[in-house]
């Protein structure tokens, strides 16, 4: 998982209220439902954090 390199960018950026968005990796082995699957996860947490909700 990469969520201490986007906390470490985000950081260095002065975002440090940006709320990362989070998706399980590898990617490139998944299918293209699977990858579908991964996107709409990543679709409520986007909507969840524009809503500024936290995130479970």
């Amino acid at each position: 998982m990469f969520l201490h390199e986007a906390h470490a960018q985000r950081d260095a950026l002065g975002l440090t209220d940006l709320t990362p968005v989070v998706i399980q990796h590898p990617l490139s082995t998944l299918s293209d439902a699977e990858i579908d699957q991964r996107a709409a996860e990543a679709v409520d947490q986007c909507v969840t954090v524009w809503l500024g909700r936290p995130l479970p």
